[in-house]
């Protein structure tokens, strides 16, 4: 197959990517490497890495036009800081749809397209959420941002299918709680968690999910979810685990604007799909701790603002 993935340097697209090329696709990759790193996409026959933004109309309509995919998985997002509405608005919004009309125009019928969990809002209203629960985007400007851009991928008319997902982490992950710890507890600094709890998908895991839309599979809006939650704390003692560390950690209790629990319902996935989560939580840091130790985290991200105590 001939695929096309923004944002290809990042922590999904990075992943995605090999696995694409050991199997023999041919992949052509836009990224900006505001978020992605150079050092996760090595030199490949098959692929052909082009460094610019999706906001780039002419340069996308004229990629669209030559390679000609049979696919587009678009990954690129904006999520560096969670104050910057304007790039988020530009990246995600603007630059998706550029991406959907360049598709149009090149008639390329097939987008997989990614969105956060963070759609249903910061306290979603139901456990584990289902697919009809409402959307809620509001209290962050990454999720407004990826919303409006889901709501034109369904405009688009394309064949599409939309996973929102769950935490996920694995090697070259660098936004959420896992990097930050490993971060923190190597460099002597603080940690604490929080009592909440989440759910936790390893990257070898939502690649063999990705892997059965790339491959013509499913159509519409999937959750891709372990179906179980972990408190914080849980993620904390396999970090420490994973690192040789034995350290007592303080327990902060929540937020008022902070939800305990967010848990997506993954059964329309493991239905028509025929996919389940398989890596064990403690197996899955120790895969990430071992690659943080060898390639190092320059810098970590979060979707969200701080709540100043």
């Amino acid at each position: 197959m001939k695929i096309f993935i923004t944002g290809g340097a990042g922590f999904i697209g990075s992943n995605l990517t090999d696995r694409l090329l050991a199997r023999g696709d041919q992949i052509l990759v836009i990224d900006n490497f505001a978020t992605g790193r150079r050092d996760n996409l090595k030199s490949h026959p098959n692929l052909k890495l082009v460094e610019d933004s999706i906001c780039n109309q002419k340069l996308m309509n004229d990629l669209m036009q030559e390679f000609k995919p049979d696919l587009v998985v678009h990954a690129a997002a904006s999520y560096k800081d969670p104050n910057n509405w304007v790039e988020d608005a530009l990246t995600n919004v603007m630059g998706t749809t550029i991406v959907c009309q360049a598709m149009q125009t090149a008639e390329v019928k097939r987008i997989i397209y990614f969105q956060t969990a963070l759609c249903y809002g910061l306290k979603p209203l139901e456990q584990p959420i289902t697919l009809n629960h409402p959307i809620l985007p509001r209290g962050s400007s990454y999720a407004i941002s990826k919303t409006a851009a889901e709501d034109y991928v369904h405009l688009s008319n394309l064949d599409y299918v939309t996973f929102r997902l769950a935490n996920a982490y694995g090697p070259r992950n660098v936004s959420g709680p896992l990097p930050t710890f490993f971060k923190r507890l190597t460099t002597n600094q603080k940690c604490f968690v929080m009592d909440t709890r989440r759910d936790f998908v390893y990257i070898d895991d939502m690649i063999e999910c990705i892997m059965q839309a790339v491959d013509g599979k499913g159509s519409g809006t999937y959750h891709i979810s372990s179906g179980s939650d972990f408190s914080i704390k849980e993620l904390f003692d396999a970090t420490t685990k994973a690192l040789g560390m034995n350290i007592a950690v303080e327990v902060k209790p929540r937020q008022p604007d902070d939800v305990f629990s967010i848990l997506l319902d993954p059964s329309r996935t493991q239905k028509e799909l025929n996919w389940n989560a398989k890596v064990p939580l403690e197996e899955g840091v120790q895969k990430t701790i071992e690659y943080y130790q060898e390639y190092g985290i320059e810098e970590t991200f979060t979707h969200l603002k701080e709540v100043k105590s």
